[in-house]
C-alpha cells in the first residue's frame, strides 16, 4: 500500500484536490458524489495540527437534513453544520459547534471548561429544527432547541448531568435511568428517543421523543435493571444483551434495528420496546448466543464492529445499510423489516462481498473506505463518515 503522509504540522492546503469519482470497481447504481474533510489524493494524508473549517479528524456521527449536513468532527471535538448538502469536494462547513472559532481544536473548546465545549461528539439528530449531539466522553446530551446560526453557540440545556459543567459518567454516581456512561448513539424513531449508553452496556428509551433534563428513561433495554451495568447483563451473549450498542435505524415496519458492535451483530425488534425483552432476530451471528469475531476467514455473512446502520424506504421495503467497520466496507440489504440473517446485495468500497481491506489495500480514492464509523440515508443520497481517512463521503443512487 503506497502512502503519502503529511506531517500535522505542516500547512494546510488551500485548494483540496479533486479526487476521481471512481477508481474503476462498480457498485451498480452508485457513485461518490463528493468529500467533505481530507481529500487524500494517492494515500493516507493526516489533518492539519490547526483545524479549518474544512478538515476533519477521525469524524463519526453524520446526518443528513432536507437542506444541511451536520457531522460530528469527533477527533477535533467539535460539531460542523453545512447550511446545504454540500455538492462538491472540500466545501467550507457554516457553523462550528464546541469551539470558539475554526481553527481551535482540544476537548472542552481547548480548555476552556465543558459549559463551552465537547468531548469525543459522536451521535447528531435532527428534530424539526433542533440539534441533539451526543458528547459522548462527557457522558451526556446537549441539546439546541434552535438550529444554531453562529460559531460557538451554546447548548440551551444539557441531559445526563446536572449542570453544564459537571461530566463525571453516571453523574458520578450508580447508574440510573437518567445517567449515561459513554453515549456514543443516538436517535429518533417513530417518535421514540433511542440512546446507545454504550459504557452501560444499555439502550435508554423514551417513547414520547427527545427528554427533558432528569427524566428517566421508559426503557431500560439490555440490563435487569437501571443500576446494572455489566456487559451481556454479566452472562453468555444472550437475545436480550449488549456488549457495546452503538446505533439504531428504523425497520420500515414499526420496530427498530440495533448496532451491538461489541458483539459483532445487529439485533431486530419486530415492534419498538415497551419493557426490557430480547430481540427478535439476529443479523451477522448464526445464532443469538454467538458474539465471536472472525477476522481470518472471508467475510460473507459476518459482520465486524459494525458501528453504524441506516435505514431507507423504497418501492419493495426497507432497505437497510450497515457500516460494517472493521472490514472497511458498507453494506446494503434489502428488507430488514423481515430478514433473518445477514445477505447484503452490495458492499460500497470493496470490489465483492469477501474483500475487506482498508482503502482496498490501495491508494484513497473517493470510492475506498477506511473504518467507516457513521450513516445516515436519505433518498438517493447516503452519508459515509470515513473516520480512518478523516472525511465524510456523500454517495448518491443514480
Amino acid at each position: 500500500m503506497r502512502v503519502t503522509v503529511i506531517s500535522p504540522n505542516s500547512a494546510p492546503l488551500v485548494e483540496p484536490p479533486q479526487l476521481d469519482r471512481c477508481s474503476g470497481l462498480s457498485y451498480p447504481g452508485w457513485v461518490p458524489r463528493c468529500v467533505v474533510g481530507a481529500p487524500a489524493p494517492g494515500g493516507l494524508l493526516l489533518p492539519p495540527a490547526q483545524p479549518t473549517e474544512s478538515w476533519l479528524y477521525a469524524p463519526r456521527g453524520v446526518v443528513l437534513g432536507d437542506d444541511r449536513l451536520v457531522v460530528a468532527d469527533s477527533g477535533n471535538h467539535r460539531v460542523m453544520i453545512w447550511n446545504a448538502v454540500p455538492c462538491g469536494d472540500g466545501e467550507p462547513a457554516d457553523v462550528i459547534l464546541g469551539q470558539p472559532d475554526p481553527h481551535t481544536e482540544g476537548p472542552a473548546a481547548g480548555g476552556r471548561g465543558p459549559a463551552n465545549g465537547m468531548h469525543l461528539p459522536t451521535g447528531v439528530v435532527l428534530d424539526g429544527d433542533r440539534l441533539i449531539v451526543a458528547d459522548a466522553w462527557h457522558h451526556r446530551l446537549l441539546v439546541w432547541d434552535r438550529m444554531p446560526t453562529r460559531t460557538a453557540t451554546p447548548p440551551d440545556y444539557v441531559i445526563g448531568q446536572p449542570d453544564s459543567t459537571s461530566v463525571e459518567p453516571n453523574s458520578g454516581h450508580d447508574p440510573t435511568a437518567s445517567t449515561f456512561y459513554w453515549p456514543f448513539g443516538i436517535a429518533l424513531i417513530d417518535g421514540h428517543f433511542y440512546v446507545a449508553d454504550t459504557g452501560n452496556r444499555r439502550v435508554l428509551i423514551w417513547h414520547d421523543g427527545v427528554p427533558e433534563p432528569g427524566q428517566a428513561a421508559d426503557v431500560v433495554l439490555g440490563q435487569p435493571d437501571a443500576g446494572a451495568r455489566e456487559e451481556n447483563r454479566g452472562g453468555d451473549v444472550a437475545a436480550d444483551s449488549f456488549r457495546w450498542p452503538h446505533a439504531f435505524a428504523a425497520t420500515g415496519a414499526g420496530g427498530v434495528l440495533i448496532a451491538d458492535a461489541g458483539n459483532h451483530r445487529i439485533l431486530r425488534w419486530d415492534t419498538h420496546p415497551i419493557a426490557d425483552r430480547p430481540a427478535d432476530a439476529v443479523l451477522g451471528q448464526p445464532d443469538f448466543t454467538t458474539g465471536t469475531e472472525f477476522p481470518y476467514v472471508p467475510q460473507v455473512g459476518r459482520l465486524r464492529f459494525p458501528y453504524a446502520i441506516a435505514s431507507s424506504a423504497t418501492g419493495t421495503g426497507t432497505e437497510l445499510a450497515i457500516a460494517d467497520t472493521a472490514n472497511n466496507r458498507v453494506l446494503l440489504q434489502h428488507d430488514c423489516a423481515h430478514a433473518d440473517k445477514l445477505s447484503p446485495y452490495l458492499a460500497l468500497a470493496q470490489p465483492n462481498l469477501v474483500g475487506n481491506g482498508e482503502n482496498r489495500w490501495d491508494q484513497v480514492a473517493a470510492d475506498t473506505l477506511c473504518w467507516p464509523y457513521g450513516l445516515d440515508w436519505r433518498g438517493d443520497l447516503l452519508a459515509v463518515a470515513d473516520s480512518g481517512n478523516n472525511r465524510v463521503v456523500l454517495w448518491e443512487r443514480s
